[in-house]
Formats: structure tokens, sequence, C-alpha cells
């Protein structure tokens, strides 16, 4: 069935918590986890965009941020969600805005620091869409170093000031830029944390195209080759800054300083002294426990489902709990007991397995170091199937996110909201995984070995979870993808989760629809309430703000309102209890303009191919403004079980797009598709916003 991705005007709600202090009741047995009853999960943003990243501010308002370069808020006590900021972001394959966060100091003596890890456009080639049939901004496979250094760029670490509910751009402090190789998959994300003493810890990918190398390590150093294709160059290259864990002091006016402890002391020859650890190869979440000094780190693995003794080992994703400075291995081991064997592009013919405990890094492209650390073994390790070590695990993709680990105090302190977690979860590291849309909890000795796995809320619907987060109230934040590829997915959101256990008081769950949606103005608009609920079936009362002015302009269940100045409002209700506890939900009113309506004409959802083949496209836009086909972007993925990675972005109403060919895939087992996503945003104009629609369909490779 073809998914629908348009933002649509029409329908879109969003609801949110609020929650004030009440007298907490004697903790529960932190020896067994309460039932999952005791939980409830809220959404606060159901149109999020592609989400990123969250960050909880200490009053409980949410940043998260989108790949497209959207910095949202969400207030919860007006229940609103509005655009702090917009970036210009270069957005070939995985680059964009990837992370965002705040300083450990927030809120204090006048610090309101938010940082941001994203994709400056520079001078990087795009597409032309003049020319159909050539994407200028694909980086070439095969050529010279002047063909590959036209494509060279950076991801860039900076630090904003948060004014009220805006990010003023202006104040940018940059920190750092991460080289990086443009125009090529994959693996240019990266997190940020911070630790007791105020050290920034940035995680960063290998940057490296993994799809022509059998789904084993990436080691290709043949002559006129793309040194994309070569993970050597940066994961364990000791002089370069990807597929690491960085750890620096960011300094009073931006740059940074470099903190004691790091794997490199500074002025070692042939290293960069940032980093912490190294030998990973896309570490995407990364999570700091300030109370032990664990540093958290989920690792994903390359995509060979089985093993092969000429190649290596099958794909395996890691956690770990690091305490010191090391080197996880990548690309020779996968784990300290599971090597890579030495593999020649060139002549096919394999080698002998690398040394774990003495990794060489011999690669042309290598810069650094050629004796490397020995490789570190993770807490945790598993593959697709059922895991001897772990089998809470279970079997499927493999996604690894490291969560936080919760901090419990009592309900009843300052701040404290009686949303907060029970005592059971207290200093339990969350692990979340992608693919298998699960949260467990790993049970840590004093010296940070694994004693126990335990499931968490497996009753309630993780989606794809992209990132959780314990906020000041207690609440566990939690920030869904959805199923679907590079755009606003229909089961995105945030959302928060809390423990009800406490009073017994549910929140209420407010519904709002409005008719219409959208028109000109002066344009007259009812709204209802109608299907809101209570469990605990209290009395509620209501308040609708319908021009986000954060004033109260009704407080009738089913009001009335006429909009006579064009713009995009969130028209929020806001459902109180007696007990204190309230949500918000909003309807989306456009006044003078409407989002555009993108269907992909060509090629059509389920339509065979073969890939290496080249599949023409045609994208249909309506709009109630001029369209712009040089704004209509099309995007080619290359989908793999419940994740895909973006291999090329073309622009134009038509064109074509040669699809990749993944080396060591068998489209027949491997739950291989080609994805193809159409996006395009009107101008806006004349005080209006500018609005986005989007289509993908799903091609099915022939055996």
């Amino acid at each position: 069935m073809k998914r629908r991705l348009a933002l649509a005007v029409a329908g879109l709600t969003t609801t949110a918590l609020v929650a004030t202090p009440t007298v907490a009741t004697a903790a529960p047995d932190a020896a067994a986890p309460p039932p999952d009853s005791d939980f409830q999960k809220v959404t606060l943003n159901d149109s999020p965009g592609e989400p990123m990243d969250l960050a909880v501010l200490p009053d409980n308002r949410v940043l998260h941020v989108t790949r497209a370069g959207e910095v949202w808020l969400h207030d919860p006590t007006t229940g609103r969600n509005t655009v702090a900021a917009t970036l210009d972001v270069y957005r070939h394959d995985e680059e964009g805005l990837q992370n965002v966060a705040i300083d450990p100091n927030f809120g204090r003596a006048g610090n309101n620091w938010v940082y941001l890890y994203y994709s400056p456009p520079m001078d990087t080639p795009v597409d032309d869409p003049s020319t159909p049939d050539v994407n200028e901004g694909d980086a070439p496979a095969w050529g010279t170093a002047a063909d590959f250094a036209k494509f060279k760029g950076a991801l860039r670490l900076s630090r904003f000031r948060l004014v009220k509910d805006k990010l003023d751009l202006s104040t940018e402090q940059q920190i750092l830029d991460v080289p990086v190789d443009r125009g090529i998959c994959c693996h240019v994300g990266g997190d940020i944390a911070f630790d007791a003493a105020g050290n920034l810890y940035l995680s960063t990918g290998d940057d490296t195209n993994p799809f022509e190398s059998g789904g084993y390590s990436p080691l290709d150093e043949r002559p006129g080759r793309n040194p994309a294709y070569d993970a050597q160059r940066t994961a364990a290259n000791t002089n370069d800054l990807r597929g690491k864990i960085l750890r620096i002091t960011v300094g009073a006016n931006g740059g940074y300083r470099i903190p004691d402890g790091n794997l490199f002391p500074q002025g070692t020859a042939g290293t960069r002294p940032e980093i912490y650890l190294m030998g990973l190869r896309n570490p995407f979440r990364i999570e700091l426990n300030r109370e032990t000094g664990d540093l958290y780190v989920g690792d994903y693995s390359p995509d060979a489902g089985a093993p092969d003794p000429l190649r290596g080992p099958a794909g395996h994703g890691k956690w770990l709990a690091a305490r010191k400075a090391g080197n996880y291995g990548w690309p020779y081991c996968a784990t300290a007991q599971l090597p890579y064997v030495d593999y020649d592009f060139a002549t096919g013919q394999s080698g002998a397995p690398f040394n774990c405990a003495a990794p060489v890094n011999d690669s042309p492209h290598n810069t650094g170091l050629r004796q490397l650390p020995p490789v570190e073994q993770p807490q945790v390790w598993y593959t697709y199937g059922p895991s001897a070590q772990f089998p809470e695990l279970g079997t499927g993709g493999i996604g690894p996110m490291a969560g936080p680990a919760y901090q419990f105090s009592p309900p009843t302190t300052r701040g404290r909201a009686p949303v907060a977690w029970p005592a059971h979860y207290d200093g339990m590291p969350l692990f979340h995984e992608w693919t298998r849309d699960y949260v467990k909890g790993f049970r840590l000795d004093a010296d940070g070995d694994l004693t126990g796995i335990e499931p968490v809320l497996p009753s309630i619907t993780f989606d794809n979870p992209m990132d959780l987060e314990f906020g000041p109230d207690g609440a566990l934040y939690v920030l869904e993808y959805g199923d679907g590829y590079f755009s606003e997915n229909p089961d995105a959101q945030l959302a928060r989760i809390d423990y009800t256990g406490w009073t017994g008081n549910h929140t209420p769950i407010p519904q709002v629809s409005a008719t219409p949606t959208n028109g000109v103005a002066p344009l007259t608009v009812t709204f209802s309430s109608e299907g809101t609920t209570d469990y605990d079936g209290d009395r509620l009362t209501y308040a609708w703000d319908f021009d986000n002015d954060g004033k109260v302009d009704s407080r009738a269940a089913n009001p009335t309102f006429t909009y006579r100045k064009n713009g995009l409002y969130n028209a929020t209700l806001n459902v109180s209890d007696p007990g204190g506890l309230s949500a918000s939900a909003s309807v989306r009113i456009v006044v003078g303009n409407a989002a555009p309506v993108v269907e992909l004409v060509k090629p059509a959802d389920g339509q065979p191919f073969a890939f290496g083949d080249t599949v023409q496209f045609e994208v249909r836009v309506t709009d109630d403004q001029p369209v712009d086909c040089s704004q209509v972007t099309v995007t080619y993925v290359l989908g793999h079980d419940q994740h895909g990675h973006p291999q090329t972005t073309a622009s134009g109403c038509t064109g074509s797009i040669q699809t990749t060919v993944p080396s060591g895939h068998d489209p027949a087992h491997d739950n291989l598709t080609a994805v193809f996503v159409a996006s395009y945003t009107d101008a806006g104009g004349d005080g209006l916003p500018s609005l986005s629609g989007s289509d993908q369909v799903v091609l099915v490779p022939t055996a």
C-alpha cells in the first residue's frame, strides 16, 4: 500500500501534558518493576518533521530538531509547539541538522546556550535541475584527488542563545568542525553529552560507504577509488576526528581546550588530542551518567547476515559503558574476540584475520599512527539471530541506541511533578533498539559489568525510538521516528511517558478538530473537543488559544473563532482536571496558504526493478501558489529491514536516478528495497509561512 507522507493542513493534532507537584506516597518496592498500567504515554507533538534528537530544558520545555534544519520548541504550560529557528543545512544523503543539547549550566547566571551539530551548506556541489540526466551533487566513485576535493565539507558543532522561545542564530559561537566527504553515503550523524565536570562529548560516524564491501569491513585501498570507501582513513586513523567519541572543554567564547584523560596526550605526533574513544562505526546515540561517569555508547554494525571465514563475522551491534579512553576496533574488529579478515579489493584475495590485541593501520589513506591501541571489549554485542550471551535482546534488525540512566529523587523534591518514575529504575541505563521497537534496562555492578537485562514497559509502543531523555520532572521523554524514510512519517511524534503510581491520577486526553482548516481571511472556524476523555472520570475545564499568543481566547468546549490575518496558526486546547494534571492538543489552521500536495507519478509504488537500474522519476505538485520545480527534491534511499540509507538526492520535477548495487546482499533474502521520497516546500511569502508536502514509493527488487 502506498504511504502518503504529505504534511496535510487538515486533521493534524498535537497533544501535550502539564503536571503540578503533589505530595507523594511511599516509593514502591524497588526490587520489582511496577506494572505498565501505572504508566501513561501522552503525545506532545505529532507533526515533528523528520525527528532527529531532543533536549529537555530545566523548566520542562522540550527542544527537538529535524534533519531539514528546524528547531522545535514545546511549551508544557500552553501545549504549543513552535519553530524556534530554522538553519540552512546541506542535505545530501544523511547530512543535515543532527543533534541538539543544552549546556549543563543552562538557566544559571544567564546561561542559555543550546548546542547544535549540523551541516553548513558551504560551497559543496548540488544537483542542477536543468540537467535531469546528471546529478552534480553526487561525488564520483572513481577519479582523482582533484575530483574528490570539491566534495570536502564539514559538520559543525556550535552553540546559540535561546532567547525566550526563539534560538538567536546571530549569537552562534563555532566550537569545532569535523571533516566529512560529501556527496556519498554514510554515517555522518553525531550526538552530544556532558559529564559532571562540564566536558562535552561528541560522537561522530566513520563517514564511509558500506555498500560495496559485501556487508563486511570496507577497506578499499585501490588507486583512483574514492577514499570514502575506506574506513581506515577515519575510524582507525588516530589523526582524524571521524568514527570517534571526542572529549573537549568548550571555551567561554567558543572554541575549546583539551581535558586530561583522552586517548592521546597533547603533542603526540600523528594524533588528535580530542579523541576519547576511537574505532567506532556509527555511534549514533551516546549518554553520560553524571553520577558514575560512565559513558554509554550504542554503535551500529555492517550488514553481513552471516560470518564468512574469508571476510569476517556477521554484523554485530554493540553497547558499551566506557570509563576510560580506548579503541573499540572498527574496521578491524567487531569486538575484541571477533576480528575481520584483511581483504584485498584489487585482487579479491583474503589474507589473515586482524590482530585485535595489536591492530595495525597500513592503509595509504592513514595520516596517523600505524600501531593502534588494543581493542576493548563492549559489555553487549549481538547479531540478527538469537544471542547466546544476551537472549533477552531477541532477534531482528540491528539498531543499537544508548539511552539515559535514570537518577531517582522523590517527586516531592522541588521541581519534580507526580509523573516522576519510581526508584526501581534508579541508576539503570536504558537501551533502545531502533529496528526492534523496544526499550530494555541494563543492570550494571560496581565494576560496570552487566548483571541483568529487563524489559522496560513492553506493552507501551516505542515506534523506532530515536532518542530518550529523562526530564527534570522525572518523566521519560521519547522522540519516535515512525515507520518510513527521511521525511515526516505518520507515526513520528514527540511524547512523554509518566508514572501515575504516586497518586493514581491520570492526565486527561484531549481531542480537537476544526472546520474548515484553511481558507482566505476573514476565516471563521468552528472548533470541537468531541472525543476528549479522562481515565478517572474527572470533571474537566477547557482553555483555548486560537492565535498562538499564549492567552486564553475561550473556555467553551466547542467554540467558534474568526481569523482576520493570514498566517499559520496552531489552535491549542488545554484541558485540566481537578488534580492539577492537564494536557493540550492543537489543530493546524492555515489562513491564506495551503500545503502543497506532492505525488510521485513515477516510479510507481511496488514497481519491480533491478539494483543498478536507472529509474526515471516524475513528480506532480499541486499548490495554491506557482510551483517552482527547482525546489522539488527526490531522494533515493536503500531500504534494509526497517531502516534505510539515502544514496543520492536529485532536484526537479523530472529526472533520473541510478540505483546503487549493494555488494554482498541478496535482494531476494535480505529484505532490500529502493525507496524514493519526493519533497517540496512552497515559497510562502506575504507574511505566510512556507509549507511542505512529500510522498514516497517503494520499489521491489526482482529476484
